[in-house]
C-alpha cells in the first residue's frame, strides 16, 4: 500500500508524522512517498497572522526550494533521504536554516552542491506550487502539513490533514496508529476528529 505525504521541512508536526510513517513501514506492508508543500505559500497574503508565526515563516521558502530542485534533478525518490537529512539538522540538531545547512545535507547524500543555490531564486517556484496544490487541494482550504493521501474505499485517494501527534510513535505503536487512520479513511463519510489544546512537539 502506498501512502503519500506532503511536508514542509521546517514544520515540526510534519517531521513527527514522517518519522511515524517510516516507523510504520517496519511493521506494516506500506510504503511512503514524500512530496513538497510550502507553509510560506499556504500563508501568503493571509491577514491576521500572529507576529511570532510570521517571523517563524520567514526562512521556510529556502528549504522547500532546495527540495524541489533536488526532486527535479534526481526524481521524487530523493525526497525521502533529503527530507531526513534536512529535518535531522532542523529538528534534532536545532541548526539554523541557511546555506551551511543545505550544503551539509546535500553533501551527506552526495548530491550536487549547487542545488543549495535554489534557496535564493524563484526558478523552481512554479514546480513548488504544482506540488503544493497536488497535495493540499484535495484535503481542503486552510489546512497545512502534515497532509497525507491514503487509498480510499472506492480506489480514489482520501486526503487528511494530520495526524498531529507527539512524541514520534515507534514500533507496533506506529502500526496501530496507522491501522486506525486507515480505518477512518475507509469510512466514506468521515470528516474530522479533533480535540482542543496541543502540546509542544517532541521532534527528537
Amino acid at each position: 500500500m502506498q501512502i503519500d505525504m506532503w511536508f514542509d521541512p521546517k514544520c515540526p508536526w510534519a517531521w513527527i508524522a514522517s518519522r511515524w510513517l517510516l516507523e510504520a513501514e517496519r511493521v506494516r506492508d506500506v510504503e511512503t512517498r514524500f512530496h513538497v508543500m510550502s507553509l510560506s505559500v499556504l500563508n501568503e497574503g493571509r491577514e491576521g497572522l500572529d507576529d511570532w508565526y510570521a517571523t517563524w515563516l520567514a526562512d521556510t521558502r529556502g528549504p522547500v526550494r532546495v527540495a524541489i530542485a533536488a526532486e527535479q534533478k534526481y526524481g521524487d525518490e530523493i525526497l525521502r533521504d533529503l527530507y531526513t537529512a534536512l529535518g535531522t539538522r532542523i529538528h534534532r540538531d536545532r541548526r539554523a536554516i541557511g546555506p551551511e545547512l543545505y550544503a551539509d545535507a546535500l553533501a551527506e547524500l552526495g548530491l550536487d552542491p549547487s542545488l543549495a543555490e535554489a534557496a535564493d531564486t524563484d526558478k523552481y517556484d512554479e514546480a513548488l506550487l504544482a506540488s503544493h496544490h497536488a497535495g493540499l487541494d484535495l484535503v481542503g482550504e486552510d489546512l497545512g502539513t502534515p497532509t497525507i493521501h491514503l487509498p480510499g474505499p472506492d480506489g480514489e485517494p482520501v486526503a487528511f490533514f494530520g495526524p498531529v501527534i507527539t512524541p514520534i510513535p515507534r514500533g507496533e505503536d506506529a502500526g496501530r496508529i496507522l491501522d486506525g487512520v486507515l480505518a477512518l479513511a475507509s469510512a466514506p463519510g468521515f470528516y474530522e476528529l479533533k480535540r482542543g489544546g496541543r502540546p509542544r512537539p517532541a521532534t527528537r
